[in-house]
């Protein structure tokens, strides 16, 4: 079973279907689209520096293209044209920036005076500004920045500044980028699948172990790693219930195998003896003896069917949507007024020990039904005389009831065992074993516990149930 779910047969293989099983992973589209998102991020922050980075190393060689301009014709103003040919010629013969500075200084007929541009048609109109131009530097085209600006005299003066290491930074810049952005893709591809991986072979330990407890085996249990992360919490919380689930269809297989067996042996005798009144001659008076034997044998079923009943409805939790505030003291008194014949006739002495104001929330009837059943035991098992005591306690956020006895009690092994149903712990006293079954069952609903301790001598019985007015502050 676990291979059919881990190696479809049948199924396509090759990069085609290989690229179709990666789509089809949740795993692998949560992680590709997480690590994409992280990708375009980082590209949208890049870029945002790419473009403040280039604009910033623009506005410098503006202000720079600026400031020459300024400078120039600050001397054209002082010294004429001579004075510009002559800065333009030092300023190019310096050394400095020589492989970036552009510069042009032509007549109103275009003959050139000073600077390194060919003269051209375009060069010899204004440029109301800083533009961008491709223009012949030294002999070579150059792509510049410039501004041309008509002299008063009506010659033409060019400043510019040559962009061929901007754009080479700008392209180094891009490729970076671009380099980057490959490289980010094709990690947040690797990533999602070694985390489609990953995430597959802790889901895959599951798969397998559910595949064969389906298959029948429910002794299996989810491998935990030693990590206390998410999918280890799962495990264990997935191997609890895995083990609730084979307590619980132990103890059905058991209450089956017991109910099968405590059926036939009452049938059989409810058989035999409608069998023997059959027979022809049979006076009224065997008659009449086999009808109320059979009456009888079937009122004992019929309390056993109501008390496995009582059981199954406590366990399914139907009944604890009609809670109502209840008081334990109430419920310990009618209990005790209802024993209190049958106590006197074995001479067992019943007496009550109440608390003030010991409420809690839950089903009067099923909780009368459970002390009742406390109070039956121990009058049934105390013997005689003895001294059974109901009382009711507040301890803080809790309240109980108690049952304690003087009897011979219950030894440590068996507690443990009482609560089993069907369990008895004396078969010579008459019972079903499924009193304290059905105990167990109402404090489970109720949220409640059921400790049973040793009394010296005797046995004592406390049901815990959270206290109203906790509950309510809750």
């Amino acid at each position: 079973m676990s291979a059919a779910h881990d190696d479809y047969p049948g199924r396509q293989t090759g990069p085609l279907a290989f690229a179709r099983r990666l789509w089809q992973s949740v795993a692998f589209r949560l992680a590709l689209g997480y690590g994409v998102s992280v990708v375009v991020f980082m590209m949208v922050l890049l870029s945002v520096l790419y473009v403040q980075t280039i604009g910033v190393l623009q506005n410098r060689i503006d202000k720079q293209l600026m400031s020459a301009h300024n400078r120039l014709m600050n001397h054209y103003e002082s010294g004429g044209l001579d004075r510009v040919v002559q800065d333009i010629t030092e300023t190019l013969s310096d050394g400095l920036n020589s492989d970036t500075e552009v510069y042009l200084l032509v007549t109103a007929a275009g003959r050139r005076l000073a600077g390194n541009l060919a003269v051209s048609r375009d060069l010899l109109k204004p440029s109301f500004g800083i533009i961008e131009r491709q223009v012949q530097r030294d002999g070579r085209p150059s792509i510049s920045r410039i501004r041309a600006d008509r002299l008063p005299d009506g010659s033409i003066l060019v400043v510019g500044r040559d962009m061929h290491d901007q754009r080479e930074l700008e392209q180094l810049i891009s490729n970076a980028l671009l380099a980057a952005a490959v490289v980010s893709v094709l990690l947040a591809m690797l990533g999602a699948i070694v985390f489609r991986d990953q995430l597959e072979s802790r889901v895959g330990a599951i798969r397998r172990t559910a595949a064969q407890i389906e298959a029948g085996d429910l002794s299996q249990r989810i491998p935990v790693s030693g990590k206390d992360d998410e999918f280890a919490r799962l495990s264990h919380d997935i191997n609890l219930m895995l083990d609730r689930i084979e307590i619980l269809m132990d103890g059905v297989r058991h209450v089956s195998n017991t109910i099968a067996h405590n059926l036939r042996t009452p049938l059989s005798r409810i058989r035999a003896k409608l069998e023997l009144a059959s027979r022809p001659g049979t006076d009224q008076a065997t008659l009449e003896e086999a009808t109320a034997f059979a009456i009888r044998q079937i009122e004992e079923l019929t309390v056993v069917f109501d008390k496995l009943l009582q059981i199954a409805e406590a366990e399914s939790g139907a009944r604890r949507q009609s809670f109502q505030p209840v008081s334990l003291n109430e419920i310990a008194a009618d209990v005790a007024e209802l024993y209190e014949p049958v106590a006197e006739e074995k001479g067992v002495e019943l007496q009550l020990q109440m608390d003030e104001d010991v409420m809690a929330a839950g089903d009067k009837d099923l909780l009368a039904s459970a002390v009742a059943n406390l109070v039956d035991n121990a009058i049934k098992y105390a013997g005689s005389p003895a001294r059974v005591v109901i009382g009711t306690r507040r301890e803080g956020d809790a309240v109980s009831i108690i049952v304690q006895d003087n009897g011979p009690g219950i030894q440590a092994i068996e507690r443990a065992k009482v609560g089993t149903r069907f369990f008895r712990l004396n078969r010579r006293v008459p019972g079903y074993g499924l009193g304290l079954a059905s105990v167990t069952a109402i404090a489970g609903l109720h949220n409640a516990t059921l400790h049973l301790d040793d009394a010296a001598p005797g046995l004592v019985a406390r049901l815990t149930l959270p206290r109203l007015g906790n509950m309510t502050k809750r």
